[in-house]
């Protein structure tokens, strides 16, 4: 893709509804033609539901695909004191399943947001016909010595000149991908931290990144009973691929697969090899073999 046409993907990809959820106004929206199969996309930290754009559109074709953005995150509200926890967010996802009236969609989730899903499916009673867990944040221990850093002494980072934030930021979010970003990709993923709000905003969520809230739920995930995926990038340096090999272990049923070539960030890395992928489960999550590459 030439550095034009990926300039004007990123400044085409607009959410243009709001939900006002428990933790602050959420930002969505849909794509593809009402009434076909609903498929909700979950993002994960720090990124947005921009990193679901081209596998959004891609399975626009056959289904309707619902994408957000966290309380906290990309066009999200960002407020001093917001709650943007885990144990929040799988509230607001509820909350949104509801409001879009969808009584078992298909969830596909990345990082974060497969703790989020878990949350609401094993918490919440969250319904769903199929689940697909992509690099999800699902067993102990996780966060980088980084990210551990930043968590205790998050009221330190928050004074960082704006400079050295920025930097500090794309040097972070540059390494979730293997063969590395575009620029303009990389502008975007970044761009919601920046300023005073977004500033705060980036400290407080990995403040708020508690592990307690997966403690809660992964001994649980044997008593999920949907047809289930879960996708690895192969060279993801943020989690092992050997926690997709215990997770899936962990989930009756569950396919494993791993893309090559692709780092924690898969919908950017392989989003062509990482569409196949889902479209192949969410056409017949529980029906006909299913070949795992693990």
């Amino acid at each position: 893709m030439s550095e034009t046409s990926e300039t004007s993907e990123t400044n085409e990809w607009q959410l243009t509804r709001t939900f006002r959820s428990t933790s602050g106004a959420v930002r969505w929206d849909s794509l593809g033609p009402p009434g076909q199969d609903p498929v909700v996309l979950l993002h994960g930290t720090p990124f947005s539901s921009y990193v679901w754009r081209a596998v959004a559109r891609a399975l626009a074709r056959r289904h309707q695909v619902y994408v957000w953005d966290m309380p906290g995150y990309g066009a999200s509200a960002k407020s001093a004191g917001q709650d943007v926890s885990l144990a929040a967010q799988g509230r607001v996802f509820t909350e949104l399943l509801a409001h879009w009236d969808l009584a078992e969609p298909l969830v596909v989730a990345h990082d974060f947001g497969g703790a989020v899903a878990l949350r609401a499916h094993l918490l919440h009673g969250a319904r769903y016909r199929a689940l697909a867990l992509v690099d999800p944040v699902a067993l102990a221990p996780w966060g980088s010595p980084f990210f551990r850093l930043v968590g205790e002494h998050a009221e330190v980072f928050e004074q960082l000149p704006p400079a050295l934030h920025r930097a500090l930021v794309r040097e972070y979010v540059s390494s979730a991908s293997s063969p590395g970003l575009h620029p303009a990709v990389l502008d975007q993923l970044v761009r919601p931290w920046l300023g005073d709000l977004g500033q705060a905003a980036f400290y407080r969520q990995i403040a708020q990144a508690d592990q307690l809230h997966t403690d809660e739920v992964q001994d649980r995930y044997g008593e999920i009973a949907v047809p289930a995926l879960v996708c690895w990038g192969q060279d993801d340096t943020w989690i092992p691929a050997a926690k997709g090999r215990e997770l899936a272990a962990r989930i009756p049923g569950a396919r494993l697969e791993t893309i090559a070539g692709a780092g924690h960030l898969v919908s950017e890395d392989a989003p062509a090899e990482l569409t196949a992928v889902l479209a192949a489960f969410l056409q017949r999550p529980g029906n006909g073999p299913f070949r795992s590459r693990a």
